[in-house]
Protein backbone atom coordinates (compact mmCIF):
# COMPACT_ATOMS: atom_id res chain seq x y z
CA UNK A 1 0.00 0.00 0.00
CA UNK A 2 1.59 3.20 -0.84
CA UNK A 3 2.02 5.59 1.49
CA UNK A 4 0.13 8.72 2.17
CA UNK A 5 1.39 11.29 4.41
CA UNK A 6 -1.95 12.92 6.35
CA UNK A 7 -2.73 16.38 6.29
CA UNK A 8 -1.75 17.09 10.02
CA UNK A 9 1.75 15.67 9.28
CA UNK A 10 2.37 17.75 5.88
CA UNK A 11 0.77 21.21 8.04
CA UNK A 12 3.58 20.45 10.49
CA UNK A 13 6.19 20.03 8.18
CA UNK A 14 5.57 23.26 6.79
CA UNK A 15 4.32 25.25 9.70
CA UNK A 16 6.15 28.43 10.17
CA UNK A 17 6.94 27.54 14.04
CA UNK A 18 9.60 25.14 12.76
CA UNK A 19 12.64 25.71 10.87
CA UNK A 20 10.73 27.08 7.88
CA UNK A 21 12.35 30.76 6.30
CA UNK A 22 10.16 33.20 6.35
CA UNK A 23 10.62 36.04 3.41
CA UNK A 24 9.03 38.97 3.97
CA UNK A 25 9.76 42.49 1.91
CA UNK A 26 12.64 43.66 4.07
CA UNK A 27 13.62 40.89 6.20
CA UNK A 28 14.99 37.32 5.81
CA UNK A 29 14.86 35.57 8.72
CA UNK A 30 17.92 32.99 9.89
CA UNK A 31 20.31 35.30 8.33
CA UNK A 32 19.79 34.17 4.80
CA UNK A 33 20.93 37.63 3.65
CA UNK A 34 24.41 37.06 3.69
CA UNK A 35 25.38 33.40 2.92
CA UNK A 36 28.91 33.00 3.21
CA UNK A 37 30.48 32.40 5.92
CA UNK A 38 32.75 34.04 8.95
CA UNK A 39 36.17 32.13 8.01
CA UNK A 40 35.26 33.47 4.27
CA UNK A 41 35.01 36.96 5.76
CA UNK A 42 38.61 36.82 6.66
CA UNK A 43 40.35 36.38 3.43
CA UNK A 44 40.89 38.62 0.44
CA UNK A 45 38.54 36.31 -1.68
CA UNK A 46 35.70 36.27 1.25
CA UNK A 47 35.83 40.01 1.71
CA UNK A 48 35.55 40.83 -2.37
CA UNK A 49 32.50 38.22 -2.27
CA UNK A 50 30.97 39.91 0.54
CA UNK A 51 31.16 43.07 -0.97
CA UNK A 52 29.54 41.66 -4.74
CA UNK A 53 26.78 40.26 -2.33
CA UNK A 54 25.94 43.85 -0.79
CA UNK A 55 26.44 45.83 -3.99
CA UNK A 56 23.73 43.34 -5.35
CA UNK A 57 21.56 42.88 -2.51
CA UNK A 58 21.21 46.68 -2.40
CA UNK A 59 20.40 46.92 -5.87
CA UNK A 60 17.69 44.14 -5.56
CA UNK A 61 16.24 45.69 -2.26
CA UNK A 62 16.23 49.59 -3.93
CA UNK A 63 13.46 48.25 -6.29
CA UNK A 64 10.01 49.68 -5.73
CA UNK A 65 8.44 50.53 -8.87
CA UNK A 66 8.11 47.71 -11.43
CA UNK A 67 9.77 49.46 -14.19
CA UNK A 68 13.00 50.13 -11.55
CA UNK A 69 13.52 46.18 -12.49
CA UNK A 70 15.17 46.29 -15.40
CA UNK A 71 17.37 49.45 -14.22
CA UNK A 72 18.55 47.54 -11.53
CA UNK A 73 19.79 44.57 -13.42
CA UNK A 74 17.35 42.11 -13.95
CA UNK A 75 16.11 40.73 -17.15
CA UNK A 76 12.05 40.48 -16.33
CA UNK A 77 10.73 36.74 -18.11
CA UNK A 78 7.76 38.51 -19.69
CA UNK A 79 6.03 35.25 -20.48
CA UNK A 80 6.33 33.61 -16.64
CA UNK A 81 3.94 37.08 -15.60
CA UNK A 82 0.73 35.77 -14.01
CA UNK A 83 -1.89 37.36 -11.68
CA UNK A 84 -2.28 35.50 -8.49
CA UNK A 85 -4.82 36.46 -5.63
CA UNK A 86 -2.98 37.30 -1.74
CA UNK A 87 -4.08 37.37 1.48
CA UNK A 88 -1.98 40.37 2.02
CA UNK A 89 -2.05 42.56 -1.38
CA UNK A 90 -5.09 41.74 -2.82
CA UNK A 91 -4.50 40.78 -6.54
CA UNK A 92 -0.84 41.52 -7.99
CA UNK A 93 1.14 40.27 -10.43
CA UNK A 94 3.95 38.01 -10.27
CA UNK A 95 6.98 38.85 -11.98
CA UNK A 96 10.47 36.63 -12.28
CA UNK A 97 13.33 38.24 -12.91
CA UNK A 98 16.90 37.22 -13.62
CA UNK A 99 19.86 38.57 -12.58
CA UNK A 100 22.20 39.73 -15.61
CA UNK A 101 25.45 39.60 -13.75
CA UNK A 102 24.97 36.77 -11.31
CA UNK A 103 21.73 34.42 -12.73
CA UNK A 104 20.13 34.62 -9.49
CA UNK A 105 16.75 34.77 -9.90
CA UNK A 106 13.81 36.74 -8.15
CA UNK A 107 10.33 36.85 -7.91
CA UNK A 108 9.13 40.60 -7.43
CA UNK A 109 4.96 40.75 -6.66
CA UNK A 110 3.73 44.41 -8.44
CA UNK A 111 -0.12 45.96 -7.72
CA UNK A 112 -1.58 47.16 -10.51
CA UNK A 113 -0.25 50.60 -10.15
CA UNK A 114 3.54 49.13 -10.40
CA UNK A 115 4.64 49.61 -6.74
CA UNK A 116 6.59 46.26 -6.17
CA UNK A 117 4.80 45.35 -2.69
CA UNK A 118 7.00 42.12 -2.03
CA UNK A 119 10.43 40.39 -3.27
CA UNK A 120 12.25 37.41 -2.35
CA UNK A 121 15.28 36.07 -3.76
CA UNK A 122 15.73 33.55 -1.59
CA UNK A 123 14.95 30.02 -3.47
CA UNK A 124 16.70 27.17 -3.88
CA UNK A 125 18.05 27.63 -7.23
CA UNK A 126 20.17 30.32 -6.22
CA UNK A 127 21.86 28.01 -4.39
CA UNK A 128 23.27 25.66 -6.21
CA UNK A 129 26.70 27.06 -6.09
CA UNK A 130 27.63 27.07 -2.59
CA UNK A 131 29.53 30.20 -1.45
CA UNK A 132 29.50 31.57 -4.74
CA UNK A 133 27.41 34.66 -6.47
CA UNK A 134 27.03 33.02 -10.14
CA UNK A 135 24.51 30.57 -10.46
CA UNK A 136 23.99 28.06 -12.95
CA UNK A 137 20.29 29.12 -13.90
CA UNK A 138 19.30 29.08 -17.50
CA UNK A 139 15.58 28.87 -17.99
CA UNK A 140 12.62 29.37 -15.31
CA UNK A 141 10.69 25.86 -16.79
CA UNK A 142 7.59 26.44 -14.70
CA UNK A 143 5.30 28.95 -12.81
CA UNK A 144 1.88 27.32 -11.01
CA UNK A 145 -0.25 28.22 -8.02
CA UNK A 146 -1.58 25.22 -6.16
CA UNK A 147 -2.90 25.54 -2.75
CA UNK A 148 -1.01 23.37 -0.86
CA UNK A 149 -1.40 22.95 2.67
CA UNK A 150 -5.08 23.45 3.23
CA UNK A 151 -5.10 27.24 4.26
CA UNK A 152 -7.20 28.54 1.60
CA UNK A 153 -4.30 30.70 0.19
CA UNK A 154 -2.51 30.22 -3.30
CA UNK A 155 1.23 28.79 -3.22
CA UNK A 156 4.09 29.12 -5.72
CA UNK A 157 5.55 26.00 -7.73
CA UNK A 158 8.66 26.63 -9.44
CA UNK A 159 11.06 24.91 -11.22
CA UNK A 160 13.88 26.44 -12.64
CA UNK A 161 16.80 24.60 -15.32
CA UNK A 162 20.05 24.58 -14.20
CA UNK A 163 22.96 24.30 -16.36
CA UNK A 164 26.65 24.14 -14.73
CA UNK A 165 29.88 25.37 -16.04
CA UNK A 166 32.25 22.99 -14.02
CA UNK A 167 32.65 19.78 -12.17
CA UNK A 168 31.54 16.33 -13.42
CA UNK A 169 27.94 17.53 -13.96
CA UNK A 170 29.26 20.41 -16.29
CA UNK A 171 26.71 21.12 -19.51
CA UNK A 172 24.47 18.50 -17.84
CA UNK A 173 21.03 20.35 -17.75
CA UNK A 174 19.14 19.91 -14.71
CA UNK A 175 15.85 20.78 -12.69
CA UNK A 176 15.28 22.28 -9.47
CA UNK A 177 11.91 22.46 -7.80
CA UNK A 178 10.50 25.02 -4.82
CA UNK A 179 7.92 25.74 -2.90
CA UNK A 180 6.43 29.03 -1.60
CA UNK A 181 3.88 29.17 0.67
CA UNK A 182 1.52 32.06 1.03
CA UNK A 183 0.16 33.00 5.06
CA UNK A 184 -2.18 35.79 5.94
CA UNK A 185 1.16 38.21 5.57
CA UNK A 186 4.26 36.78 3.49
CA UNK A 187 5.27 34.05 1.57
CA UNK A 188 7.90 31.38 3.14
CA UNK A 189 10.18 28.37 2.57
CA UNK A 190 10.60 25.24 4.56
CA UNK A 191 14.44 24.39 3.57
CA UNK A 192 13.41 21.01 4.29
CA UNK A 193 10.63 20.44 1.46
CA UNK A 194 12.69 21.96 -0.77
CA UNK A 195 15.37 19.94 -0.24
CA UNK A 196 13.51 16.30 -0.78
CA UNK A 197 11.80 17.58 -4.02
CA UNK A 198 15.60 17.96 -5.69
CA UNK A 199 17.04 15.01 -3.37
CA UNK A 200 14.73 12.41 -4.24
CA UNK A 201 14.06 13.06 -8.23
CA UNK A 202 10.26 15.07 -7.15
CA UNK A 203 11.40 17.91 -9.92
CA UNK A 204 10.25 16.52 -13.20
CA UNK A 205 7.23 18.29 -13.10
CA UNK A 206 4.86 21.27 -11.37
CA UNK A 207 2.87 18.07 -11.18
CA UNK A 208 5.29 15.40 -9.06
CA UNK A 209 5.87 18.42 -6.62
CA UNK A 210 2.13 19.24 -5.93
CA UNK A 211 2.04 15.31 -5.27
CA UNK A 212 4.32 15.33 -3.10
CA UNK A 213 3.72 18.46 -0.94
CA UNK A 214 -0.30 18.44 -1.21
CA UNK A 215 -0.90 14.46 -1.72
CA UNK A 216 2.07 13.39 0.21
CA UNK A 217 3.05 10.60 -2.10
CA UNK A 218 6.87 10.36 -1.93
CA UNK A 219 9.75 8.68 -3.94
CA UNK A 220 12.33 8.96 -1.14
CA UNK A 221 11.45 5.12 0.21
CA UNK A 222 13.35 3.93 -2.99
CA UNK A 223 16.53 5.37 -1.65
CA UNK A 224 15.87 4.67 1.96
CA UNK A 225 14.17 1.24 2.38
CA UNK A 226 15.99 -1.66 3.80
CA UNK A 227 14.24 -4.80 2.36
CA UNK A 228 12.65 -5.95 -1.00
CA UNK A 229 9.67 -5.84 1.44
CA UNK A 230 9.25 -2.52 2.24
CA UNK A 231 9.84 -1.62 -1.76
CA UNK A 232 6.49 -3.53 -2.55
CA UNK A 233 5.08 -1.96 0.83
CA UNK A 234 5.28 1.23 -0.52
CA UNK A 235 4.26 0.42 -4.06
CA UNK A 236 7.71 -0.53 -5.95
CA UNK A 237 6.38 -2.78 -9.40
CA UNK A 238 9.21 -5.01 -10.19
CA UNK A 239 9.71 -5.79 -13.60
CA UNK A 240 9.44 -9.94 -13.63
CA UNK A 241 10.71 -10.47 -17.04
CA UNK A 242 14.06 -8.88 -16.22
CA UNK A 243 14.05 -10.21 -12.83
CA UNK A 244 16.61 -13.10 -12.02
CA UNK A 245 18.87 -14.69 -9.88
CA UNK A 246 23.21 -14.28 -10.11
CA UNK A 247 25.81 -15.34 -8.53
CA UNK A 248 27.99 -12.28 -7.89
CA UNK A 249 31.98 -12.59 -6.72
CA UNK A 250 32.05 -10.71 -4.18
CA UNK A 251 28.39 -10.66 -2.83
CA UNK A 252 27.55 -13.96 -3.21
CA UNK A 253 23.97 -14.75 -4.85
CA UNK A 254 21.71 -12.65 -5.17
CA UNK A 255 18.57 -11.35 -7.33
CA UNK A 256 18.52 -8.60 -9.89
CA UNK A 257 15.53 -6.88 -9.30
CA UNK A 258 14.60 -3.48 -11.62
CA UNK A 259 11.35 -2.08 -11.76
CA UNK A 260 9.65 1.33 -11.28
CA UNK A 261 7.42 3.46 -9.09
CA UNK A 262 4.95 5.49 -10.84
CA UNK A 263 4.16 9.45 -9.01
CA UNK A 264 2.05 11.76 -10.80
CA UNK A 265 2.39 9.77 -14.24
CA UNK A 266 6.28 9.50 -13.84
CA UNK A 267 7.73 6.39 -14.01
CA UNK A 268 10.98 6.51 -11.48
CA UNK A 269 13.36 3.38 -12.82
CA UNK A 270 15.84 1.58 -10.36
CA UNK A 271 17.46 -2.01 -9.96
CA UNK A 272 18.11 -3.75 -6.44
CA UNK A 273 20.20 -6.24 -6.03
CA UNK A 274 18.67 -8.40 -3.30
CA UNK A 275 20.27 -11.10 -0.87
CA UNK A 276 18.55 -14.41 -0.25
CA UNK A 277 17.07 -12.84 3.51
CA UNK A 278 15.51 -10.31 1.63
CA UNK A 279 17.47 -7.52 1.97
CA UNK A 280 18.57 -4.97 -0.32
CA UNK A 281 22.63 -4.54 -0.53
CA UNK A 282 23.02 -2.01 -3.71
CA UNK A 283 20.83 0.10 -5.83
CA UNK A 284 21.07 1.55 -8.63
CA UNK A 285 19.35 4.84 -10.61
CA UNK A 286 20.39 4.21 -14.49
CA UNK A 287 17.98 6.94 -15.30
CA UNK A 288 19.66 10.20 -14.37
CA UNK A 289 17.93 13.41 -15.03
CA UNK A 290 15.19 11.80 -17.26
CA UNK A 291 11.80 12.08 -16.46
CA UNK A 292 10.66 8.72 -17.58
CA UNK A 293 11.14 5.37 -17.83
CA UNK A 294 9.44 4.71 -21.66
CA UNK A 295 10.89 1.08 -21.97
CA UNK A 296 13.15 -1.15 -20.15
CA UNK A 297 15.55 -2.85 -23.18
CA UNK A 298 17.41 -5.36 -21.12
CA UNK A 299 19.76 -5.93 -18.34
CA UNK A 300 23.07 -8.18 -18.19
CA UNK A 301 25.20 -9.55 -16.05
CA UNK A 302 28.46 -10.70 -17.22
CA UNK A 303 32.48 -9.54 -17.07
CA UNK A 304 33.09 -6.41 -18.86
CA UNK A 305 36.29 -4.88 -17.77
CA UNK A 306 38.39 -8.27 -17.51
CA UNK A 307 38.49 -8.57 -13.94
CA UNK A 308 36.65 -11.68 -13.29
CA UNK A 309 33.96 -10.32 -11.57
CA UNK A 310 30.36 -9.72 -13.23
CA UNK A 311 29.10 -6.57 -14.18
CA UNK A 312 26.04 -5.19 -15.01
CA UNK A 313 25.00 -3.19 -18.20
CA UNK A 314 21.29 -1.61 -18.21
CA UNK A 315 19.36 -0.69 -21.69
CA UNK A 316 16.64 1.59 -21.52
CA UNK A 317 14.64 4.25 -23.26
CA UNK A 318 13.78 7.55 -21.48
CA UNK A 319 11.29 10.24 -22.15
CA UNK A 320 11.34 13.97 -20.77
CA UNK A 321 10.40 17.64 -21.63
CA UNK A 322 12.11 19.37 -24.60
CA UNK A 323 12.86 23.39 -25.05
CA UNK A 324 9.34 23.44 -26.46
CA UNK A 325 7.28 21.03 -23.83
CA UNK A 326 7.11 18.42 -26.78
CA UNK A 327 7.54 14.54 -25.31
CA UNK A 328 11.06 13.05 -26.40
CA UNK A 329 12.14 9.69 -26.25
CA UNK A 330 16.18 8.85 -25.68
CA UNK A 331 18.10 5.22 -25.62
CA UNK A 332 20.74 5.28 -22.84
CA UNK A 333 22.81 2.76 -21.20
CA UNK A 334 25.05 2.03 -17.96
CA UNK A 335 27.75 0.10 -16.73
CA UNK A 336 28.22 -0.52 -13.20
CA UNK A 337 31.49 -2.37 -12.33
CA UNK A 338 31.38 -4.81 -9.53
CA UNK A 339 34.85 -3.91 -6.57
CA UNK A 340 35.33 -5.78 -3.76
CA UNK A 341 32.13 -4.31 -1.49
CA UNK A 342 31.14 -1.91 -4.16
CA UNK A 343 29.77 -1.32 -7.31
CA UNK A 344 30.82 2.15 -9.58
CA UNK A 345 29.16 3.57 -12.52
CA UNK A 346 31.00 3.87 -15.53
CA UNK A 347 32.11 7.34 -16.95
CA UNK A 348 34.63 6.65 -19.83
CA UNK A 349 32.65 4.34 -22.16
CA UNK A 350 29.27 6.58 -23.13
CA UNK A 351 31.97 9.27 -24.38
CA UNK A 352 34.20 6.85 -26.79
CA UNK A 353 31.26 5.06 -27.54
CA UNK A 354 27.64 7.18 -27.39
CA UNK A 355 23.92 5.12 -27.24
CA UNK A 356 22.63 5.41 -30.78
CA UNK A 357 19.04 4.69 -31.40
CA UNK A 358 20.05 1.48 -33.64
CA UNK A 359 22.05 0.57 -30.46
CA UNK A 360 21.00 -3.41 -28.73
CA UNK A 361 21.90 -4.76 -25.38
CA UNK A 362 24.27 -7.02 -27.13
CA UNK A 363 25.45 -4.78 -29.50
CA UNK A 364 26.67 -2.27 -26.50
CA UNK A 365 28.11 -5.35 -24.59
CA UNK A 366 30.40 -5.97 -27.11
CA UNK A 367 31.39 -2.15 -27.35
CA UNK A 368 31.90 -2.25 -23.84
CA UNK A 369 34.39 -5.34 -23.60
CA UNK A 370 36.13 -3.90 -26.66
CA UNK A 371 36.96 -0.83 -24.88
CA UNK A 372 38.58 -2.83 -22.31
CA UNK A 373 40.75 -5.31 -25.11
CA UNK A 374 38.44 -8.21 -25.29
CA UNK A 375 38.52 -10.15 -28.88
CA UNK A 376 35.47 -12.05 -28.26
Amino acid sequence: MVTILKNALIKKIISKEKVSVLLSGGVCLLLLCCPFSASAKETDGGKTLLIKYQNYQQRFWEIERQEEIEQAGFGVIEDQIFPIETKSFGQVYLVPALDRVYNRLALFLADEDGNVVYKTDQLEANSRNTGEMKQPIKELKAISFQELNGDGLMDIVLITTCVNDKGSYAGKPYKVGDVLFQDEERFYRDYRISDKINRFGMNKSVESIVAFVRDGYSTEFLYTSATKKELLDNGFEIAAEQCHYRQFEKFGRLEVVPGTYTMANFATFMIYLVNEQGYIVWSFQPMGDFDNLYALKGITCRDIDGDGMKDIVVFARYSYEGNGNELLVESNYSIYYQRTGSFYEDTQIKKQYPCEEEDTLSGIVEKARSYWGWTA
